[in-house]
């Protein structure tokens, strides 16, 4: 049986060179990579990323009034849409931003129940 060659065109000496060039290019690319960490970012601190979707759902001229930690990165809390304005309640997750005073107000129901129980409920009465 006679042995076929894979790349007949080269001869032996030009494919180990070629294979060698590959492979310490691979490990040059490999320890790059290696010392030069993930290019992914961090995740913005919680009341970092509130203040920032604020300013840029009602503009500058809001007012953050108060934040709490809600549960899994959601943080809660009063807004007023203008300095001195009516507080409205908000709810801020990594991606999204939601009002109480917004046009969906089961949504922002179910989200404050999810992401931050007894936020926004009134006090039993005695």
């Amino acid at each position: 049986m006679q042995r076929r060659e894979v790349f007949p065109s080269f001869s032996r000496p030009l494919r180990v060179v070629l294979f060698g060039l590959i492979a310490v290019v691979a490990a040059g690319w490999g320890v790059w990579m290696m010392t030069h960490g993930s290019r992914i970012a961090p995740p913005e601190p919680p009341l970092e990323r509130t203040t920032r979707q604020v300013r840029e759902q009602l503009g500058t001229g809001a007012e953050l009034r108060y934040s709490e930690i809600g549960q899994k990165r959601a943080v809660c809390g009063y807004v007023g849409r203008t300095r001195g304005g009516a507080a409205v309640g908000f709810i801020s997750l990594p991606n999204r931003i939601l009002f109480s005073d917004d046009p969906l107000p089961a949504e922002f129901r179910d989200m404050r129940d999810r992401h931050c129980p007894g936020f926004l409920i009134t006090p039993p009465r005695r």
